[in-house]
């Protein structure tokens, strides 16, 4: 990552005096010169209407791009899952509270949360596997694990390829309440995204796999976009994953889309269904060969 010390050594000087006057506003207050007069890239407010939106975009594509290249990152498997999944120890706490309290919808909010903690310790389980495979392998050869940077089932990913002696990605999106990177991400690779759509896009650029844990709509609406994309053939095969057979055949009538012809018989081998981290990562291994 370049330092404001960098880019002074490389870069011209009216570079970085733009760069040093948006500095002392943000710092000390100093007022920014007239709008007319500020070099457009150190002009935020320019940088922020509502016409400059496709050079934010440009932006947000271009700064994980050029700092996952510089980390040798070029092979990702993207697990996706719902962020209210919480650590067996967390959901086990709650509901000895919940029981002690005697409030019976907090108990049974309490009892389903310890039920799915076990998809917390499968994610976890899942992120070691991956990660412990790449020791000893070149950079181009490793698999790293990315998720979305935010708590439940991301958290317990990169969890995962933490506690495995791994760097991990974390792609994280700035929501209306309050979102947070997982303290499991490695800092380097962890990206703050405004717009959904870089932020999938940046999903699939290095994904060589995908598995998707229990999740809610945004689970929903990542799984389904890369389904759309490989069925389409916009991007290569990948092994897609989805994991807990139970959630995903409730969740969706997959046979029911074949009766009625909105798919193809075929377009059901498109993904795998398991209920163990070994299962998944033999899903991906079989694939490749590894």
């Amino acid at each position: 990552m370049e330092t404001t010390e960098d880019i002074k050594r490389t870069s011209h000087a009216p570079l970085t005096d733009a760069w040093a006057e948006l500095q002392a506003n943000a710092e000390r207050g100093e007022p920014l010169q007239a709008n007319a007069y500020r070099l457009a890239f150190a002009d935020p407010e320019f940088l922020l209407r509502r016409e400059t939106r496709g050079i934010r975009f440009q932006l947000e594509l271009l700064k994980p791009e050029l700092d996952l290249q510089q980390a040798g990152i070029a092979n990702t498997v993207v697990v996706y899952g719902s962020a209210r999944v919480l650590p067996p120890d967390l959901a086990a706490e709650r509901l000895a509270a919940a029981r002690a309290g005697g409030d019976a919808q907090a108990l049974r909010r309490a009892e389903r949360a310890a039920r799915n903690a076990r998809y917390y310790q499968e994610a976890r389980e899942f992120g070691h596997l991956v990660a412990r495979h790449g020791h000893g392998l070149p950079p181009d050869d490793k698999l790293y694990i990315c998720t979305g940077g935010g708590p439940g089932i991301m958290e317990a990913a990169n969890r995962g390829a933490h506690e495995a002696g791994a760097p991990s990605v974390g792609l994280n999106i700035a929501l209306p309440h309050e979102q947070y990177a997982n303290p499991y991400v490695t800092p380097a690779l962890c990206f703050k995204f405004h717009y959904f759509a870089l932020r999938k896009m940046h999903f699939t650029i290095r994904a060589k796999a995908l598995v998707a844990f229990p999740g809610g709509f945004g689970t929903l609406d990542e799984l389904f976009e890369v389904l759309t994309l490989v069925q389409t053939r916009k991007v290569r095969p990948v092994p897609i994953v989805l994991y807990g057979r139970d959630y995903w055949q409730r969740l969706v009538h997959w046979d029911m889309l074949v009766e009625e012809g909105a798919i193809q018989p075929e377009d059901l081998q498109l993904f795998h269904m398991v209920d163990e981290p070994a299962q998944a990562w033999a899903v991906i291994r079989d694939f490749y060969r590894l």
